[in-house]
């Protein structure tokens, strides 16, 4: 065996070397905390959980997604650290987990923010902007449920920079890491909500879990009726056939009895 290759056998088991080591003490891992306890109104709640069941709903065999989990990008400090309302990312079917760690699994496609009168006690928005650029996230969403003239504003990843769409802009609320479009829609209960659409418009909403049952219990519906309407048809169709061979047979018995008259009156002696 050449010097080389007894050189990357060597390299190759790292872990057999060091444990012939003595060291002067155990390492001491860095904890990434899991949870910190944060006041959230009913309101924020309820958007950002519906937001999250939407997007799991459609996205689940693609995209893994959370929802107030810490995402943590620089493996020396837990300080810095973001705990988004929803992020996605794509390219890995949906799991449970309890911290994002980018190291590790890569920077999530999509951080959402739904602005509440719980950031009170959060870093002020430049500040968190500034911990999604170094994130290294590739598209960031704001929503602000009250504020009526820019309720949707959103950041872009350009040349290691984030980067806000102009108000002016034609495309502004286009959701180009799904490929899809934001919207904001009027919920009797909660007030504005933040939902996607397949289309420009808002037409073709991505249903929440309740709607997308509600739709299926419509079909379903729908389609014992229609299946209803086909028996009963069917029966129509049966019975309709049996009248018209009734009275074909009572034809044919009437036919034939005049032909058995006919043949009656000509064996008579004239």
């Amino acid at each position: 065996m050449s010097a080389l290759e007894s050189t990357v056998r060597l390299l190759a088991a790292p872990r057999a070397r060091m444990r012939a080591h003595v060291y002067s003490r155990p390492p001491e891992p860095v904890y990434f905390p899991e949870a910190e306890e944060v006041p959230e109104t009913n309101r924020h709640l309820e958007l950002r959980t519906a937001l999250y069941m939407i997007l799991k709903r459609e996205l689940a065999p693609v995209a893994t997604l959370g929802s107030d989990q810490f995402v943590y990008w620089d493996p020396t400090t837990p300080k810095k650290r973001l705990a988004p309302d929803a992020f996605v990312r794509l390219g890995m079917p949906h799991r449970t987990f309890r911290t994002w760690k980018t190291w590790l699994h890569g920077a999530p496609d999509l951080g959402v923010e739904i602005v509440s009168e719980s950031d009170e006690g959060e870093p002020d928005w430049d500040e968190k902007l500034a911990r999604y650029r170094a994130s290294g996230i590739r598209e960031v969403v704001r929503f602000h449920p009250d504020d009526r003239e820019r309720p949707i504003r959103i950041w872009d990843a350009l040349d290691g920079d984030l980067v806000e769409r102009s108000p002016d802009d034609p495309e502004l609320r286009a959701c180009e890491a799904l490929g899809l479009w934001w919207t904001v829609v009027e919920d009797p209960s909660i007030g504005p909500m933040l939902r996607l659409s397949r289309d420009r418009e808002g037409r073709d909403l991505l249903p929440t879990p309740d709607e997308a049952e509600a739709k299926a219990r419509e079909a379903e519906a729908r389609a014992r009726e229609a299946e209803a309407k086909t028996r009963e048809a069917e029966a129509k169709t049966r019975e309709a056939n049996e009248k018209l061979e009734a009275e074909v047979k009572a034809l044919r018995a009437e036919l034939a009895q005049a032909k058995g008259k006919r043949r009656t009156r000509r064996r008579s002696p004239g």
